[in-house]
């Protein structure tokens, strides 16, 4: 038994298109976050990645995965080169943590010895989920027949198509069938699966369910002109979105109202900021890809002219 708060909000298992895509989701958020990174990465076996939207002549597979970590750990997740072996539940004296509305969290214990507590858990390794039975057991699996010998396999239907499972506080990513099959729809998944989660957050916070979903958007000033530069429309859209028959008291509801539109003006950017969040992002691109390459790719011939005329056509528009 322990009197401590988990040591992470979640814990993501697998550091992957779903793994990475999930953190980016759940630490934009504000959740605390760490992935622990290595296993079996299948997409590590894919000889080059043409099929990833963003990349019109494709990208080398670990360019890709450098600029994966670079994204999550930008955003403040930690990154752990370890391989979780098994996560159980630990009962505990007190979460003071307020979304908790149980008393029990997860311990994940690692190949490195490392043994960590958390609120959630959110599986996207591909492998074989088998660090997860000592959750669910057998249910968790089912069996395959393979020259002749019978081999356990997480069950793709374990969770559900949002990545939710019988066990609260744990969500799958991957092993998921043929969502796992891609990395840009594993990506995908991941998102969502992390949307998923952050949705029960809210909702275990006391959002009621009209406003309990979470969309990760930066709004333009603009959208913050007219009525909507005013507190009171953002109230007024809150209260319409709420069904009647929530059971909040008043106080509450005013402060998670007013907690709502605090955020939402923290997402307004103004033109100014887009343009140094632009440069700084074009930045990051080079120092991750490595300045070396990037300057060995304009030696190019063919790039420095097509760059050259680029550069002009601006100049001309």
């Amino acid at each position: 038994m322990t009197d401590d708060t988990p040591d992470y909000d979640v814990v993501i298992v697998g550091g992957g298109p779903g793994g990475c895509s999930a953190g980016v989701f759940t630490a934009r958020y504000g959740l605390d976050t760490v992935i622990f990174d290595r296993g079996n990465a299948a997409l590590r076996r894919c000889a080059y990645l043409e099929n990833y939207l963003g990349f019109p002549a494709g990208i080398n597979i670990d360019t890709f995965y450098a600029l994966m970590h670079a994204h999550v750990e930008e955003l403040g997740c930690e990154r752990i080169p370890d391989m979780v072996e098994s996560v159980t539940r630990a009962e505990t004296d007190s979460i003071a943590d307020e979304s908790a509305n149980d008393e029990s969290v997860f311990v994940v214990e690692t190949q490195d010895g490392r043994s960590v507590t958390a609120k959630n858990v959110l599986a996207a390794a591909w492998y074989d989920g088998e660090y997860l039975r000592p959750l669910g057991g057998d249910e968790m699996f089912e069996q395959h027949e393979h020259d002749g010998e019978k081999h356990d396999h997480f069950d793709p239907e374990y969770a559900d198509g949002d990545g939710r499972t019988p066990i609260e506080g744990l969500y799958v990513a991957a092993p998921a069938g043929q969502r796992s099959v891609q990395a840009i729809v594993a990506a995908g998944h991941g998102a969502h699966v992390a949307r998923c989660l952050l949705e029960d957050y809210r909702r275990e916070i006391g959002f009621p369910d009209g406003v309990a979903p979470h969309y990760d958007w930066l709004r333009r000033e603009s959208e913050f002109s007219g009525e909507w530069a005013e507190r009171d429309r953002w109230r007024e859209w809150f209260e319409n979105e709420v069904e009647d028959d929530h059971d909040i008291d008043d106080e509450r509801f005013v402060e998670l109202r007013e907690r709502y539109i605090d955020r939402a003006f923290e997402t307004r950017v103004s033109d100014a900021e887009v343009e140094n969040r632009s440069q700084r992002g074009v930045r990051h691109l080079v120092e991750t890809i490595g300045t070396k390459q990037v300057l060995d790719a304009l030696d190019d011939g063919e790039i420095r002219e097509y760059v050259v005329d680029e550069m002009s056509d601006e100049e001309n528009s």
